[in-house]
């Protein structure tokens, strides 16, 4: 996403790769989730992924902001 981008490089060695420890913590929620959600669907009659397979990192694809810029 930043690639060739001295601040974005320079962020990264002072305070780490926020937005991929972002995505790989809402990647693991989103799986949790489906694991919890599966007896709740197999009830409604979905089969577990049906509507879409899973794709790592297809989804939380936010564009990463900059310290103070909410």
């Amino acid at each position: 996403m930043f690639q060739d981008s001295p601040i974005y490089d320079r962020l990264v060695a002072e305070r780490g790769d926020i937005p991929a420890q972002a995505r790989s913590e809402a990647e693991r929620v989103s799986r949790e989730l489906e694991y919890v959600m599966r007896p709740f669907q197999s009830s409604l009659g979905h089969a577990p992924g049906a509507e879409r397979p899973a794709q790592p990192g297809a989804g939380w694809q936010r564009s990463a902001l900059l310290p103070g810029s909410h």
